[in-house]
């Protein structure tokens, strides 16, 4: 057997999104860049405000180099062999990293909050007021730059066909949680510019101190919010939960109501966004070869690499 080369799969399922990846790193050069002017700044005039946003600003860039390593991370080891299923999974990985960043940022806002409200510090309105303005502009742009990355994502795959039924497809991704992070983080720091703004304007005109740390409040109640939301998300599915039954019932169907024979066991999991993966075990009282069950299942969009065990029933 000199050639077996399509009943070999191919595992690469990494999602490929260069421009997103590019959009990430200029984004670390821009916070880099403000994070060194604002430090600098500080510094010279003496201004603990902007000395305390550059110093954010760095922790800012670090987050947001979770998502680039995640990406060069899926890309170098997309046709490594030791991961079973590729590395498609490393986006979600990078995204469920970046959300307890997010989360834990949002912790430390409440802490420091609370303890403005406690013990009140003076403020200097105007420089707070411009460090603010700034931060916002630049998350805003940041935010410009990667928002326009999502719609140039993919999945990769190759068609195989052997005796398990292994199928690959090419299918265009519509979710890249890697990416999304980071739009997350930045989209976290335009909300706390904005409230900022709004209550260190609040403080000068009508002398309301108290607002700046309840803004503070409000903000890490609802980055925690997000940063919830997307750790759920990329969570369940590095557990590998289901997440949709309909196409468990959907396969099932397609098997049993046309052979009369039992799924005994079916596992459905996700590799990579809108690639999922189907093992099934079938019993029947007349077996037939793997691709005879392959062919009953209905073209379902990413569904890939479907491995069917066939058992004889005995009695």
């Amino acid at each position: 057997m000199d050639n077996l080369e399509r009943w070999q799969p191919n595992h690469d399922f990494h999602l490929e999104n260069k421009q997103g990846e590019k959009s990430t790193f200029r984004v670390i050069l821009l916070t880099l860049f403000m994070m060194v002017i604002e430090v600098g700044a500080g510094l010279m005039f003496g201004s603990m405000a902007l000395l305390a946003d550059g110093l954010h600003m760095g922790t800012h860039a670090a987050a947001l180099g979770i998502t680039l390593f995640a990406y060069g991370y899926a890309r170098k080891h997309a046709e490594n062999v030791q991961f079973s299923f590729g590395t498609g999974k490393v986006g979600f990985l990078g995204g469920y990293t970046s959300a307890i960043v997010l989360g834990i940022v949002a912790l430390l806002m409440v802490i420091e909050s609370v303890s403005r409200l406690i013990t009140p510090e003076a403020i200097q309105f105007n420089e707070a007021i411009l460090v603010a303005v700034v931060g916002l502009i630049v998350n805003l742009v940041s935010a410009w730059m990667l928002k326009d990355s999502h719609h140039h994502h993919h999945d990769h795959g190759h068609d195989h066909h052997h005796d398990h039924s292994h199928d690959h497809g090419h299918d265009h991704g519509h979710e890249d949680h890697n990416l999304r992070a980071a739009y997350m983080h930045v989209l976290a720091d335009a909300l706390t510019s904005v409230l900022a703004i709004v209550a260190l304007l609040a403080g000068k005109s009508l002398g309301w101190v108290w607002m700046d740390p309840l803004m503070g409040i409000v903000g890490a109640v609802i980055i925690s919010k997000w940063a919830w939301g997307l750790m759920k998300e990329t969570g369940h599915v590095l557990l590998d939960r289901t997440e949709d039954p309909a196409l468990r019932v959907k396969i099932i169907d397609a098997i049993e109501k046309e052979t009369g024979d039992h799924v005994v066991d079916l596992h459905l999991w996700q590799v990579s966004p809108h690639k999922k993966v189907a093992m099934l075990s079938i019993v029947s009282r007349d077996p037939k070869a793997p691709e005879h069950y392959r062919a009953l299942l209905p073209d379902i969009s990413g569904l890939d690499h479907i491995t069917i065990e066939v058992h004889a029933y005995e009695a």
